[in-house]
């Protein structure tokens, strides 16, 4: 079986890997160009913070194994559903005191913006335990890969959540292709695919959507593609039941 440097070498995997990252730059309607930048700017972040790439190697700070951390979240899900959450009997002044200085994050997810979805609480966690990216529609941008990549490479993210909720209005006016004002028809081009999937159902679609953002960011990022690969880091996509207030992992 061939090692990860091999992979980043093979011809066949980087052109796999290139068309893979056109395809997100085109849908942002972004160049190449700004995904270099974006690229850049992440080794340079990574720098400031003092904390280096070892040739490659991801310098991981939390001891979880990428299952044990989807377990936790699978974990504080349940305990939220079922009204015992245990975050709230931290101490806050310590957690507070010890995330001044750094970060140790053990997962990362990306969610919809929605204001019915508050990430941490439906998780059970407290500060400093998830790294969160959100936008309307649960999508991937240049942009929420990089911020993905800083989480996963600089902070040592085991698990990433790609997740879905329902009633997601992005995916329904998407379905709907209604005429929106200002910009929120930017929104659409990244969902449509889901919904040319699943046609009008806003449960499918929004599941749909969750689990082709998800292989999308485990296409378009080498960094995440490797790391997946060497078993250091899961991706997976999830949808959220507002009702039920569980958490259903899809793939």
């Amino acid at each position: 079986m061939a090692n990860s440097s091999e992979l980043r070498n093979d011809p066949s995997t980087q052109d796999r890997k290139e068309r893979s990252l056109r395809k997100i730059t085109l849908a942002s309607g972004q160049d190449p160009s700004r995904r270099s930048f974006l690229q850049m700017a992440l080794t340079g972040l990574a720098t400031v913070a003092g904390i280096g790439f070892n040739g490659g190697q991801v310098l991981a700070q939390s001891q979880l194994t990428p299952d044990a951390a989807m377990q936790e979240l699978i974990d504080g899900n349940r305990r939220f559903m079922s009204g015992r959450l245990n975050s709230f009997d931290q101490d806050l002044a310590i957690l507070k005191q010890n995330t001044i200085e750094k970060q140790e994050p053990f997962a990362a997810v990306l969610s919809c913006a929605d204001s019915r979805v508050p990430v941490e609480l439906i998780f059970d966690q407290s500060i400093g335990h998830i790294f969160v990216t959100r936008v309307a529609g649960n999508f991937v941008t240049p942009e929420i890969i990089a911020s993905l990549e800083y989480g996963a490479v600089v902070l040592g993210t085991k698990a990433i959540v790609v997740m879905g909720h329902a009633g997601c209005g992005a995916v329904k006016a998407t379905i709907q292709a209604k005429p929106v004002p200002g910009q929120i028809s930017a929104l659409f081009q990244h969902i449509q695919p889901a919904v040319d999937q699943t046609g009008a159902n806003l449960e499918a679609a929004t599941k749909a959507n969750a689990k082709i953002q998800a292989a999308l960011l485990r296409e378009s990022s080498t960094v995440i593609a490797d790391l997946v690969k060497e078993s250091k880091l899961k991706v997976v996509a999830a949808y959220y039941d507002l009702t039920s207030g569980g958490v259903n992992i899809l793939n």
